[in-house]
């Protein structure tokens, strides 16, 4: 039986993100510390905070974004690797064993002795780097993934000759009430120009004395910058995922802003059916290839003939309603996932606006999973999206139902063609005419 499917044709006129391009990658590198040039994959500096026993499980995460030879820094274990580890994989970031530090440990005796390795870690990644020079120091956990695309491309707004710690706030509100509002969840990343990375270089011992009694790596290193005079300049598009179980509802409603991180993997289901975590981030990836700028971007458009509104997340799922829906209510997060912890506890629980669906056919999409992608004549983007199970609810009452619909097309505005009765349907995307009404 014929799985079904969408299909979405995207102008490609505009060309992806070109801040990865280079032609000599060690040319490029000696230059990193020049201001006369844009900011490029050469001036990050990743840090990945990690662990022997855990990277066992979660390297196919980072090597689902990890760019051997271009991307630079290092894996932070806490041991030598052994076992299915060795020989160490070239697919995988260059690793480092943190710095014995134990005399420091005992000098301090700090809460939670393995945090002061992570903090540590920032001296160890600058001193390491500075030999090459780098603008932007970027800290990540071992279960994250980083659309290293964007995220050079939102560095590059900001002054890496200023001190900026630029980092995101938990999406779970008691994380960010146990914790600080204005602190940097350093599993989402955090980046930290380099003046700032040299200055917490510097007073890395004075900090860790007087902030060992702290439990996390996230908190210390926000009391550590706050003491430096700097504050954190929150940045849309790095995502902490303080969620468990189906993402989906959350991933189809993401903002209008690049997609910088995704945290947790361990933590929730694979976001896209039929596959195990490691391999769904690398089906992700495949239209990050081609255009990260993109990637889950949402776009709503309309078939008024038959009704129907979707709405693509690009790269990512296509939601197809059996009734026309405000653009206002779609951008709401369908809550598919549960909560981080304290399930029973009262509301507010989550930093962004929820609905749910509530099992009615009007309200309840027909979803639809990225499945590929290919560049056809006339700059345009195909990309195929196929059901990954029967809706399993009678039609609405105010349309055509769309049980039979297996093809979709995507751009800001965009047309909806369908045959009663086909399998598929396109969405052509394209840019809105002047004054055209897109609610």
């Amino acid at each position: 039986m014929e799985k079904p499917t969408l299909q979405l044709n995207s102008d490609d006129s505009q060309p992806p993100s070109n801040s990865l391009a280079m032609s000599n990658p060690e040319k490029t590198l000696l230059q990193s510390n020049s201001n006369d040039s844009t900011t490029n994959i050469s001036h990050l500096l990743f840090a990945i905070l990690g662990s022997e026993g855990a990277w066992h499980h979660r390297k196919g995460y980072g090597e689902a974004w990890w760019r051997p030879n271009v991307t630079r820094g290092h894996l932070y274990l806490d041991t030598a690797p052994e076992g299915d580890l060795l020989p160490w994989s070239s697919a995988s970031p260059p690793y480092r064993v943190s710095e014995n530090i134990e005399k420091l440990i005992k000098e301090i005796a700090p809460a939670v002795p393995p945090i002061i390795r992570l903090v540590h870690t920032i001296l160890e990644a600058f001193k390491e780097g500075d030999k090459e020079g780098f603008r932007w120091l970027v800290m990540g956990d071992d279960d994250t993934v980083f659309f290293v695309d964007n995220l050079v491309d939102v560095l590059a707004k900001y002054d890496h000759t200023d001190y900026y710690y630029i980092g995101c706030q938990s999406d779970y509100v008691k994380s960010n009430f146990w914790f600080s509002f204005n602190m940097g969840f350093g599993g989402a990343g955090i980046a930290l120009s380099y003046p700032l990375a040299k200055a917490l270089a510097k007073d890395m011992n004075g900090c860790l004395r007087r902030y060992a009694h702290m439990n996390t790596f996230d908190i210390i290193a926000m009391y550590c910058i706050s003491d430096l005079g700097v504050n954190l300049s929150p940045q849309k598009g790095l995502h902490q995922v303080d969620m468990n179980g189906d993402i989906s509802g959350f991933l189809s409603a993401h903002p209008k802003t690049p997609l910088l991180s995704l945290h947790h993997f361990d933590e929730v289901e694979p976001i896209f059916p039929g596959m195990d975590r490691a391999e769904a981030i690398r089906h992700l990836m495949k239209a990050g290839n081609i255009d990260q700028s993109r990637l889950l971007q949402q776009t709503i458009c309309f078939h008024r003939k038959h009704r129907w509104t979707v709405s693509i997340s690009w790269g990512y799922s296509v939601n197809l309603y059996e009734r026309i829906i405000p653009r206002s209510w779609l951008q709401i997060a369908i809550e598919t996932f549960q909560k981080w912890v304290a399930p029973n506890a009262d509301p507010p629980h989550f930093m962004f606006t929820t609905r749910f669906t509530e099992n009615d056919p009007c309200e309840t999409p027909h979803v639809f999973f990225f499945e590929s992608m290919e560049k056809m004549p006339g700059n345009v983007i195909l990309t195929s999206y196929y059901r990954s199970r029967p809706r399993e609810l009678p039609p609405c009452f105010a349309s055509l139902p769309a049980d039979y619909v297996s093809h979709s097309t995507r751009c800001e505005c965009c047309d909806v063609s369908y045959t009663d009765g086909a399998k598929n349907a396109v969405v052509k995307f394209r840019e809105c005419k002047k004054d055209e009404i897109i609610a």
